[in-house]
């Protein structure tokens, strides 16, 4: 018969080990900004807006230029960097609860309500491998029954299913998981706060996992009235321009915003910036800064297009933005920095996608990766490491069947090897763009290689097929003639 003394010495023993084990993994800092179009940032190439600091952490860790987002629009995003899965896979196609428009060409497939439960978040396999789990801002992946807290998150401030602050960016918020602060109180300010008393307050055995979802920059554009000043002044002396001369017209005469010049605008950058800085400073000040993973990236493009004046942002020299599966509407920024892994100040062109993270966060902290997972992932272990390639041949798809408004139409693409090829459902029209060449999706060589796109349009819509992805149909309501802006509403 065994000792009891002795199985509760190698019981206590092992349990020791386990907690050792737990608390030397490294903490992951997420920050998930809704959207950040590709050149809002200084380190992207915009001459307006600043962002010092998270100029910094591109500095300091790896910065993509070639990342997308895995939809135009959040929901599909959030839902895909949650499980490591494509939208069309698991079934959040648009912006939740997204738009019936009963008059366009197409009738949209249904949408899920929510983030399915069974869906296993890369929250819950970092909490059952001993991570502390934080939630903090904008959730928008499904209503009550489908809260952070229920996908692996031990505490949630503000993630509510809402997908713009339902009280706008100044307290009282109208957030019931978000207390009022003092009147006026700036939203973005507060969430940077709640996250740097999570990171005081938390449990110092174990490592931590804080997702930090800014409602910033998404409208109302309301900036920090602190921030305003400067790029008011900052504004006028850019040179003027007529209003043809700022905006491009794109089909139905929607306006598609040809530079940056919102100080308001600018000033919810800044804000998102400082809140950045705020957030790694006490990681710093809590000597975190070698133990801690940051990843830093947008839900999908800025909004450049839209029907009323005056737009937030221009993505230029990418086509189109928010809603659209053109390179305006799904590449965004993109920084991760590894400790001991990252070389600072590296730059890659590795097209990588927002399914990518579940895997290249469980390969960071040493815990064994689940394909069963994330299927439509990749682990960017090895980019990050300093190889110059990952994922080879692969292909990246997007598949949006919905109307978004800001007069995208329902459409799939596929990018191969530097090719991209866009099928836009209401007419089976094709684009195909070699982005190398063609940053701004301006030559269609579609008819000069009808090879290619037959080949990438196999693979696309076989891929759907793999996935069972729901698919439009034809609205037999639809009268052409109703609306000149019909197709889109």
């Amino acid at each position: 018969m065994k000792n009891p003394i002795f199985a509760l010495f190698v019981t206590l023993s092992l349990f020791a080990l386990h907690s050792s084990l737990f608390a030397k993994r490294p903490n992951v800092v997420f920050f998930l900004v809704d959207d950040l179009g590709w050149t809002d940032l200084s380190c992207y190439g915009s001459e307006f807006h600043e962002s010092s600091h998270i100029d910094k952490l591109a500095e300091t860790g790896l910065r993509f230029t070639q990342a997308y987002a895995a939809c135009g629009v959040c929901s599909p995003t959030r839902a895909a960097i949650m499980t490591g899965k494509s939208p069309a896979r698991v079934r959040i196609l648009d912006w939740l609860p997204g738009r019936d428009p009963k008059i366009s060409k197409l009738l949209p497939p249904e949408d899920l309500p929510g983030l399915p439960l069974e869906e296993v978040t890369i929250a819950e396999v970092l909490k059952e491998n001993g991570y502390q789990t934080y939630y903090a801002g904008k959730w928008h992946l499904g209503k009550e029954g489908y809260e952070p807290e229920r996908q692996g998150f031990d505490i949630n401030k503000g993630g509510i299913d809402h997908g713009a602050p339902p009280g706008g960016y100044f307290s009282p918020y109208d957030n019931e998981k978000l207390p009022d602060g003092p009147e006026g109180e700036y939203l973005t300010n507060r969430l940077a706060q709640e996250s740097v008393d999570f990171i005081r307050n938390r449990d110092k055995k174990k490592p931590f996992f804080l997702y930090h979802a800014f409602y910033s920059v998404h409208t109302p554009i309301q900036p920090d009235p602190e921030q305003m000043e400067r790029f008011e002044d900052k504004a006028k002396s850019l040179p003027k321009r007529a209003i043809e001369d700022r905006y491009e017209m794109v089909e139905d005469s929607w306006p598609n915003k040809l530079y940056q010049d919102r100080p308001d605008y600018a000033a919810m950058v800044k804000s998102v910036d400082d809140a950045v800085g705020r957030i790694l400073g006490e990681v710093e000040k809590q000597g975190l800064t070698n133990d801690t993973i940051v990843i830093f990236t947008s839900d999908n493009g800025g909004l450049s297009i839209n029907l009323f004046f005056p737009t937030p942002t221009s993505n230029k020299p990418l086509r189109n933005g928010k809603a659209w599966l053109t390179e305006g509407g799904i590449r965004v920024p993109t920084i991760i920095r590894a400790p001991g892994i990252t070389q600072a100040g590296r730059v890659s062109g590795n097209p990588v996608i927002s399914m990518d993270f579940f895997p290249t966060i469980l390969d960071l902290v040493g815990i064994e990766k689940r394909p069963d997972l994330h299927q439509d992932g990749i682990s960017l272990y090895p980019l990050l490491n300093g190889a110059e390639r990952v994922g080879g041949n692969r292909d990246l798809i997007w598949y949006y069947p919905m109307y978004a408004g800001f007069q995208s139409r329902p459409s799939a693409a596929i990018l191969a090897r530097g090719w991209k090829l866009i099928e836009n459902f209401e007419d089976s029209s094709l684009e195909l763009f070699y982005l190398a060449d063609d940053i701004g999706e301006a030559n269609n060589l579609a008819s000069a290689y009808p090879e290619l796109v037959n080949s990438m349009r196999k693979r696309l819509w076989k891929y759907l097929d793999d996935v069972e992805a729901p698919m439009p149909k034809f609205n037999p309501a639809f009268v052409p003639t109703l609306s000149k802006r019909n197709k889109y509403w």
